[in-house]
Order: C-alpha cells, then structure tokens, then sequence
C-alpha cells in the first residue's frame, strides 16, 4: 500500500486504487530533516511507528510516552538506525508532570517544530452503563483534550516567534460520523479538534498550522479488549503511522475516510437521518 492509501472509498473498506489526485508539496525528508518533532503516545502503536519513520527520515525525534521501558526501546530503535531521537517518560494524566516534561524538552532541545498529539484513552461503555461513571468522561478529558492541549500551549509560543509550526491531532474517524457507545471518548477528542479550529485561526497566517487526522479503526493495543474488532478491516500501526508523516509533509487542515466526510454532510443537511443511522448502527452493534 502506498504511504497515502489509506483512504477509505466505503465504511470500512480501504482504498486500494492509490491515492486521492493533490498537489505535492515534498518527501518526508524534506518536510523534517533537521526538525525537532515531538510525539505523544510514542512507545508503542501509531505513535511509535511514526516516530521511526520520522528518525529515519532526517528529524531528531522527541518521543513522550508513559511506559519507560517500551519508550527506550523505541529510541534505541531509531538511534540504531542512525536517528536522532530521545526519550522522555512521562504520564501526561499528571497536568505538573506534563509541564515539567514540556519545560525539560523546550531546555533540551530549544523548541519544537512539529507535535503530533497521539496519546489517548479509549473507552467502550454505552449510556445505561454510564450514569454513575462520570470519572470515565473526565479522565479521557484529562489524557485525551487537556495533556494536548497543555502540550500545544507549551510549543505554540515558540513555533509563532520563529514563524513555523505543524500541529498534527491524531482524533478518530467516529468525530465524522459519530460513536455511540464511545460518547466520553469521541467527546474529548472533539474537544481537541474544535479548540484546534479556534488556534489556526489566530495563527494561519504565521505559517503554524493544525492538522486533523480522523484516523479509522487500528490494530493496536487499544482495541485488542473489543471482540467485535478482530476481523474487521483496519490499519496496521505502521500504515497508520505514515498516515501521520504524510499529514507532516501536506499539512492539511483534515485528513479522514471519505464515508465519515460523507456522513458529516448528511448530518449537516438532515441531522434526523444522521441520527437514525447511528441509532440502527448502534442497536444492531456495530
């Protein structure tokens, strides 16, 4: 599969015609060699298979993740591939943790020029099984919205003064068309991706942009616990990986399946349909 091919021309059914006709603006070497880029959730998944791509590609490689042992792994790995990168533990559920890991990286290394906001939280619990579990909203708030947004707020001053910056918010294909049954996660994700819409529009014209990736489902750890997701078409961590690095080099305003955009359509011109067909989609447990 070529490195954009990821596009899906149905639901669940991935492109393999190539793809989509736009206009080139570089190779991933181009867009970061000599960059510092910044990557949440950097030990293991999507995160993890980015940074390698970026390292081999020419950036020094900023990798922010909670497990320390996976996180030296995969510098090691882009180190012994003759990367720069460097490792930085940290559990961004704790906002002074978060802080002082963005204080030590910006002292490290004097600034970030691309983040890319992977971490995240995903939770599966329908309505009648939420209503005495409000913590399950408020921790994929912590992790998902608030750790990125402390993140962005840490580099934006900096990318804004030397006018460059690439903000990429890896969000979730569901943003588009909808997720019952993950309301506490695609809420907090679209927390990101709204407060990222009122960023851009400050900062467009300082060459700092923000990109929104609506990536559909991936074989990671994250969806291992969901049976229903072992048979059903998804991207490998790597394909999803290079997903984001081509965000890097385009740096488009959003990224996502053309069924979601589709959906996002409909639900603008008859949100009644759109919110029958997530109601059929969700009784029938999908």
């Amino acid at each position: 599969m070529t490195s954009t091919g990821w596009w899906f021309q149905a639901k669940h059914a991935l492109d393999t015609r190539g793809p989509f006709p736009r206009r080139r603006r570089g190779t991933l070497a181009e867009a970061v060699t000599g960059r510092r880029v910044l990557v949440t959730g950097a030990s293991s998944g999507i995160g993890r298979a980015a940074a390698i791509d970026l390292g081999a590609a020419g950036a020094t490689v900023l990798l922010v993740a909670r497990r320390e042992t996976e996180l030296d792994e995969a510098t090691r790995t882009i180190v012994t591939g003759g990367g720069k990168a460097f490792a930085y533990p940290c559990d961004l559920n704790d906002a002074a943790a978060t802080e002082a890991t963005i204080a030590r990286i910006l002292d490290d290394h004097g600034g970030v020029d691309i983040l890319v906001n992977n971490a995240g939280r995903s939770i599966r619990r329908p309505l009648d099984q939420s209503y005495d579990r409000a913590h399950d909203f408020e921790r994929t708030m912590r992790l998902n919205y608030l750790a990125a947004v402390r993140m962005m707020l840490g580099v934006l001053p900096g990318m804004r003064e030397r006018r460059y910056g690439r903000v990429i918010n890896v969000l979730s294909a569901a943003n588009l068309f909808g997720g019952p049954g993950y309301s506490a996660y695609v809420a907090s994700k679209a927390a990101l991706d709204e407060v990222s819409t009122s960023f851009q529009g400050e900062t467009l014209s300082e060459n700092v942009t923000f990109t929104s990736i609506y990536m559909p489902l991936v074989r990671t750890a994250m969806v291992a616990p969901d049976n229903r997701y072992l048979k059903a078409a998804s991207l490998s961590p790597e394909e999803a990986g290079r997903v984001v690095c081509d965000a890097i080099v385009h740096h488009p305003r959003r990224m996502g399946p053309t069924f979601g955009r589709l959906t996002r359509l409909v639900d603008a011109i008859s949100t009644e349909r759109a919110d029958a067909a997530r109601h059929r989609r969700f009784a029938s447990g999908i």
